[in-house]
């Protein structure tokens, strides 16, 4: 398949991630400088301001973790506190159904892992294209099994 894109690739919401690291920004920044603005605070008060949004920060920050990276090895989802990493045999479809607020990828183990790394929220089309690259990369990377499928499920 020469239409796969090249490894390694990392999918991640771009625009939410710029939103969200923006809206830290300048919650930090408008706290703190309202923190330091009001003269009635005493040190320990502002220290709370700041502490408050530098927490704010944090939060979002965490938010606009997620990524999955797909390389030679297999694939690393990245969600908001945790990251895995995964043999291209153990992925066994890529599903991003319509309603779906990101992307899942069942398992060979019978489990089913969020991968929030790829997500329509504010580019709906680009987190499709991403689903698809991703499904077509686990789809020529994965072990086939001896009937020729690879176990994907159906419905």
């Amino acid at each position: 398949m020469s239409d796969l894109p090249s490894l390694p690739i990392t999918f991640r919401p771009s625009r939410t991630r710029a939103v969200l690291l923006t809206a830290g920004a300048s919650i930090l920044v408008v706290i703190t400088t309202v923190a330091m603005l009001l003269e009635q605070l005493g040190p320990g008060e502002r220290l709370s301001f700041v502490f408050t949004a530098v927490l704010l920060f944090g939060v979002l920050l965490l938010l606009s973790r997620p990524k999955v990276v797909a390389d030679e090895s297999g694939v690393t989802v990245v969600n908001i506190a945790s990251r895995r990493h995964l043999d291209w045999a153990e992925i066994l479809q890529v599903n991003l159904r319509p309603g779906d607020p990101w992307v899942f990828l069942d398992l060979s183990d019978g489990t089913s892992l969020p991968a929030l790394g790829i997500q329509p929220g504010i580019a709906r089309q680009r987190a499709i294209d991403d689903a698809r690259a991703l499904r077509a990369l686990a789809l020529a990377r994965g072990i086939q099994e001896p009937d020729g499928h690879r176990g994907e499920h159906t419905g």
